[in-house]
């Protein structure tokens, strides 16, 4: 019988288009209904004779399932005429819930849509009627989030003064997809910035301050080293001609850092971090990181914004001094690369098919001070 057309496979059918999001945006959007018309496969008339029991176990099924059925009669000289389902119709939308189960959904969401209508947000709820539904134990407070927003925001406030009963930045952080959605169609496009990388940017709230840490030789201010806002931080401290810029933390707490010289620590993403500040295009720049795709992909990122940036150690000879110290990267870099030297062109390459890398607080200190003194006349202080 597993050719023969089952209620089961109607339903299923019905369900592929439900789940699709395709029945739940007709409904809401109020598109009249077409009926939905399957064709139904049956056992052919030399199989009734055959296979009775089975037959009219099938076709009992068939009296039960909620749709209409139509029939047609096939008949033979064995068993004489008979009638067997060939077609079944959805007929309104009712029907389609009650065979798949979903009639409180289907009233759920007209009460989604009536309050979101209220506070002009309906053309989401018509758009992405099931993403309506997987919140709506917490629908009221998504709307009222959304009309807080439009009605309350000031300029220069963080997300965290949202007011809300029921609300806290928490909430807003773990639904920022639906209210993403609903903000985009109540606000006028003046307030929502499209090229902001984030919920708080996109919507005009302050996001919290990027920090840039870093030493000075000598000290700066009294202070060994100082983490400051990277939109304050407008000038480089008095003497500063060269900028190292190290990814691993201990390793820049550790850095021997030379007269005239400053090391910020990138931690782990120096683009993000030294992008704000435009002063470095006068000084000299350089980066290490960790010897694997990575960290080659984070120095061509860096010379995107500072083309003038060189790398240190972060070459052939100190990963071969290392050999013992040689790690695997698991999921190295695809990215295409088109910033670096030759020599450290050729390296990424091999490193991309070997899969090896170097961390940087894997690399010998005696190494780092010789590089730093090969470079800088006069002894490395550290500070």
């Amino acid at each position: 019988m597993t050719s023969w057309t089952t209620p089961s496979d109607i339903r299923a059918a019905v369900r592929k288009k439900w789940d699709s999001g395709e029945l739940p945006r007709r409904y809401v959007s109020g598109e009249e209904w077409v009926p939905l018309r399957f064709a139904v496969r049956g056992p052919q008339p030399g199989e009734i004779g055959e296979r009775l029991t089975e037959v009219r176990s099938w076709a009992a099924a068939w009296t039960r399932a909620p749709m209409r059925v139509e029939y047609k009669k096939v008949g033979g000289r064995h068993f004489g005429t008979n009638e067997i389902p060939c077609r079944a119709w959805l007929d309104s939308p009712s029907d389609a819930w009650t065979l798949l189960g979903t009639v409180r959904e289907a009233q759920a969401l007209m009460e989604l849509l009536a309050a979101a209508r209220a506070e002009a947000v309906g053309d989401w709820v018509a758009r992405y009627p099931l993403k309506a539904l997987a919140v709506r134990d917490r629908w009221e407070r998504l709307l009222a989030v959304v009309r807080w927003i439009d009605e309350r925001q000031r300029p220069g406030m963080y997300l965290r003064q949202v007011d809300v009963p029921g609300v806290d930045t928490k909430f807003i952080e773990a639904n920022r997809g639906v209210l993403g959605g609903l903000l985009d169609v109540r606000l006028p496009p003046s307030r929502v910035d499209l090229s902001a990388p984030d919920f708080a940017g996109r919507y005009g709230f302050r996001r919290k301050p990027a920090l840039v840490r870093f030493r000075v030789s000598g000290g700066f201010r009294g202070f060994s080293e100082l983490s400051v806002r990277a939109s304050e931080f407008t000038s480089a401290p008095p003497g500063v001609r060269r900028v190292y810029v190290i990814e691993n933390e201990v390793t820049y707490l550790a850095f021997p850092v030379p007269s005239g010289a400053m090391v910020i620590w990138g931690q782990g993403y120096a683009v993000g971090v030294l992008e704000p500040l435009s002063w470095l295009a006068g000084l000299e720049v350089v980066y290490w990181g960790d010897i694997d795709t990575h960290g080659f992909a984070i120095l061509d990122g860096l010379r995107g914004k500072f083309p003038h940036v060189t790398s240190m150690l972060m070459d052939r000879e100190t990963l071969e001094a290392h050999r013992v110290h040689w790690g695997t990267e698991d999921v190295p870099s695809g990215k295409a690369l088109e910033r670096l030297t030759a020599s450290e062109s050729s390296l990424f390459a091999e490193l991309s098919g070997s899969h090896v890398r170097l961390e940087q607080e894997r690399v010998r200190f005696s190494a780092i001070d010789a590089c730093v003194r090969a470079t800088i006349p006069g002894p490395a202080a550290s500070s």
